[in-house]
């Protein structure tokens, strides 16, 4: 009755709320069923919807359910290939929805669920959503007023970073730095600041980070700024001075002058360490094995290592350096004013100052440089080895192509005695080096550092110092050899500085092969300079240890010597662990193996045979201990049981170690033979055959070896007989260049000789043609004065005239007419054109072939010409003497005078010519 009486009393309330559930029910998508009516508080049940469709039901509420009993579901399931993550990987857009929700409150619960979602089903589900719900949770998860909400948008971008890889999220997140609102970019920049924090530098790249960092600093919002203040210094922690190069330059004095302050706080912190690591990273450290003695050694040598500083290399972009280069640069380069050449290299040093540069066609530039190197000017000398630095420092390993070219004329420079040239050179080659290795780099630096100038020599030593403390790479046997030879060549230098090198040089070698590998080399030293070489042993710094070598040694030789002594369950064993630990556990193998067959064939301990033998070989080691811990028990004597020799002595010690045990004394006199034949059986053979397996392929190893240090040892040769071929070509095109140039001077000395032959020849030709010209104006003054009527005195001896002829001036009637008859004949032959035989050119005298018109210079041919104007002189006076004799009938004196005579009648003659110049008016000065 009272069931009754509820009932009518609450009927009217249930129409009313039926009637208002009515066009909830219809817009439900795809609804099959009405939902249900809850009794208690009078609200529709949706429960009985898929969970799909309440997913995106208009309902809030629902929604929100339905995102709850998501998280439940995925914190339930076994593993990621539950058929609950199934509909959301069909469908990944469903958690755009989700994590965008309008309501605040189904929002958080919808990103609680998407973490939940990461977090069981794995990397499927994050590579499929990733890219619908970044972007929602960017914008309206991280900016959100609920700090749970807040909270779990921060830890689904952490979620999809560690599921995969960082770069994609990286991505996604970025173009929220071009959104309108600026909570929008300041949540941004928080939360990568997050990401990094957690992952560091080393596992998410910064480089698309760091380059919009400017962008950031330049926003007008303070919010904004000091986000990117926070993320600079979150860069700086894990990339120091590094990141600079990258966004520095676009920074206000200002900015840069705080982050500086900011900077500072952060120097004084240890590194940081990685907090969050990846599912590969996670798997990576599950599948390392257990710390353990070697274990720790070598993960202390990898935390050694790691604090290494990210380089501004790694960071920047490759920029194309070749195509800006001036198409002048080479004429620039090779201008006889050292402005130019100057100008020219600090163009190309300006171009090539970047972080890093993409590789190109730089063989003529550096062919240039090192041209350069040997400039008088020091200017141009320390911009090329500037130029050469930055070079190398932006193509890092692609630099090593023009060593060569590059490396000879700079340690040939160090010569130069000014300090700053000396550091330019020196910092240009360290980047070389830098951009190659000390094998590469070797053998120029030897050969310098036999060069007969101690400058040299110095630079070259101090170069060696350095790429030994900086090179990585341990030298070989052979390089150490060839380095120590050079190095006990230096201590005997008369320069301290030398001596002090060559130490330095054996002290760095020390510290990288060890003192026990440097003592051959130092026998012969006397002790002051072994305390030298001591003493910067124990100051050198290196990076290259010679350190992993020894370990491989007993690892090489315990698997030919274990398997003789292991059972099978031992060898099983050992094959079955790591790597580090066999080499531990082998050595002591005669007493653990044993006592493993019984373990691993689940045997009880009095059972028999496998459960006494445990105990009898682990003598001092409790009875109850397992099987497996009796290689780490036994391992203190792994030398004793290295030697094969004590195999035959293994067996008399098993029944005094069980006497404990009580029985073992009668049963091993009972049963000797049988009782441990019948284990030992079956086991040899797989043991030994392990042991003939190994064997061969150690024997396969070291033959491999052999033949890989003989093709080294040939390459070796050969490289060396190449270098001796190339340094002999080099030699024979010195010595063609050489002679090529003797040639070329001797054929200008020989132009410059025909070109002043050929002056003289025009000059002696302008001189002859002059004075022919003045022997025809005598010759008609002389013909002129005969016709006015002057005889000669009454003088027969022959007399000279003004053109140096000799004429008969004797004082017989025919004189005149002999005279006038030479005369005569000499103008008509002129006339005709016909040169007398008998009266050459070379008849002039002395002083008129000699005049102010020649040349100066001496012919060959002169004493030819004085001695022909002699002999025509001579000839002509026969024929006067004749000529005169038959035309008038007087004596001759026949050429026999005296020169007495000759000399009066000439002046005579000379005489009467001027008085005859006198009346006439003819007379000239």
């Amino acid at each position: 009755m009272h069931f009754h009486l509820s009932v009518k009393a609450s009927l009217p309330k249930l129409i009313r709320k039926v009637a208002s559930t009515l066009s909830p029910r219809r817009a439900a998508n795809n609804s099959t069923e009405p939902p249900t009516t809850n009794m208690a508080d009078g609200e529709p049940d949706y429960s009985s919807l898929p969970l799909t469709e309440r997913w995106v039901h208009k309902v809030w509420k629902v929604r929100k359910q339905a995102y709850e009993e998501a998280a439940k579901q995925f914190e339930l399931t076994p593993d990621e290939y539950d058929p609950a993550f199934r509909p959301f990987n069909q469908d990944p857009s469903l958690w755009k929805g989700a994590v965008a929700d309008s309501n605040v409150a189904a929002q958080s619960d919808g990103i609680a669920a998407f973490c939940a979602f990461l977090k069981f089903n794995g990397k499927e589900g994050c590579v499929r959503s990733r890219g619908h719900v970044i972007n929602p949770i960017v914008e309206k998860g991280l900016v959100s007023t609920r700090p749970g909400t807040k909270a779990s948008s921060i830890e689904a971008l952490l979620l999809l970073v560690e599921l995969d890889v960082p770069g994609p999220v990286i991505e996604d997140i970025l173009p929220a730095m071009s959104a309108k609102q600026p909570k929008v970019i300041a949540a941004a920049l928080a939360v990568l600041t997050t990401i990094f924090h957690n992952y560091g530098c080393k596992t998410v790249d910064p480089k698309p980070v760091l380059k919009i960092l400017p962008k950031a600093f330049g926003h007008a919002d303070k919010n904004v700024r000091a986000e990117a203040t926070n993320l600079a210094v979150e860069f700086y922690r894990w990339l120091r001075d590094a990141m600079k190069p990258m966004f520095w330059g676009d920074l206000k004095p200002t900015q840069q002058s705080d982050l500086e302050a900011q900077f500072e706080k952060v120097k004084a912190e240890p590194p940081p360490k990685q907090e969050r690591y990846l599912r590969s990273q996670q798997a990576a450290m599950a599948r390392a094995p257990p710390p353990g003695a070697e274990g720790e050694e070598i993960e202390e040598e990898e935390e050694v290592d790691e604090p290494a500083e990210v380089d501004a290399f790694d960071l920047a972009e490759p920029q194309d350096v070749a195509s800006k280069i001036p198409s002048d640069f080479h004429d620039n380069l090779a201008s006889s004013k050292w402005k130019d050449r100057k100008e020219a290299l600090e163009a190309l040093y300006a171009l090539a100052n970047v972080p890093r540069i993409k590789d190109g066609d730089f063989n003529e530039i550096n062919r240039g440089l090192a041209k350069s190197m040997k400039d008088a000017n020091i200017a141009v000398v320390t911009q090329a080895a500037q130029c050469i630095e930055v070079l190398a420092k932006g193509l890092r390993r692609s630099y090593g192509k023009h060593r060569s070219t590059v490396m000879g004329p700079i340690l040939e420079r160090l010569k130069e005695k000014k300090q700053t040239v000396a550091d330019a050179l020196g910092a240009a080659l360290d980047q070389v080096f830098l951009a190659t290795s000390l094998t590469d780099c070797l053998e120029d630096i030897l050969s310098s550092l036999g060069h007969k100038n101690p400058q040299v020599k110095e630079g070259t030593m101090k170069f060696l110092v350095r790429c030994l403390r900086t090179t990585r790479d341990v030298p070989s046997k052979q390089e150490v050899a060839s380095i120590v030879e050079a190095a006990k060549k230096l201590l005997a230098e008369s320069s301290e500085g030398l001596r002090s090198g060559g130490a330095e040089v054996l002290g760095t070698i020390m510290k990288i092969i060890g003192e026990r590998a440097m003592n051959p080399h130092l026998e012969g030293l006397d002790d002051i300079r072994k305390n030298k070489i001591k003493e910067y042993f124990d100051k050198a710094e290196v990076k290259a240890k010679d350190k992993p070598k020894p370990p491989p040694a007993p690892a090489a030789r315990g698997p030919p010597g274990g398997p003789k002594k292991l059972a099978g369950g031992g060898a099983k064993k050992g094959a079955g662990t790591k790597k580090t630990a066999a080499p531990a556990a082998q050595p002591p193998p005669d007493s653990a193996p044993r006592a493993a067959p019984g373990g691993k064939l689940g045997m009880p301990k009095p059972s028999g045979l496998s459960g006494l033998k445990a105990p009898q070989k682990r003598v001092g080691a409790p009875g109850v201990a397992s099987p497996r811990r009796a290689p780490p028990a036994a391992a203190p004597p792994p030398l004793e049981d290295d030697d094969e020799e004590s195999l035959p002595a293994s067996p008399p010690p098993k029944p005094r170690a069980g006497i404990g045990r009580g029985g073992l004394a009668a049963r091993s006199l009972a049963k000797p033979s049988a009782a441990p034949a019948a284990p030992s059986a079956p086991e040899p053979p797989p043991s030994s055959g392990l042991a003939v397996m190994e064997r061969a392929e150690l024997e396969e190893l070291r033959s491999a070896n052999d033949r890989l240090l003989k093709v080294l040892d040939e390459m070796r040769q050969d490289r060396g007989k190449l270098m001796s071929e190339i340094q002999e070509l080099k030699n024979q095109n010195a010595g063609l260049i050489e002679d090529h140039t003797r040639d070329v001077l001797s054929i200008k000395a020989k132009e410059t000789q025909l070109v002043r032959a050929r002056s003289d020849a025009e000059a002696a030709e302008q001189t002859n043609e002059r004075l022919r010209r003045e022997l025809e104006r005598l010759k008609r003054a002389l013909s002129r004065a005969e016709g006015l009527g002057v005889s000669s005195p009454g003088v027969t001896s022959p007399t000279p005239d003004e053109m140096g002829i000799y004429r008969d001036g004797g004082n017989y009637p025919g004189a005149r007419t002999s005279r006038m008859s030479f005369a005569s004949s000499m103008s008509e032959e002129k006339e005709n054109g016909d040169v007398p035989h008998n009266y050459p050119r070379s008849k002039l005298s002395p002083d008129l072939r000699y005049g102010s018109g020649s040349s100066g210079r001496a012919s060959p041919a002169r004493g030819f010409r004085s001695a022909a104007i002699e002999d025509a002189v001579g000839h002509h006076s026969g024929r006067s003497d004749t000529s005169s004799t038959v035309g008038g009938g007087g004596t001759s004196a026949n050429g026999v005078e005296s020169w007495k005579r000759a000399a009066e009648v000439t002046s005579q003659l000379k005489a009467r010519i001027e008085q005859m110049k006198a009346r006439q008016g003819l007379n000239r000065p």
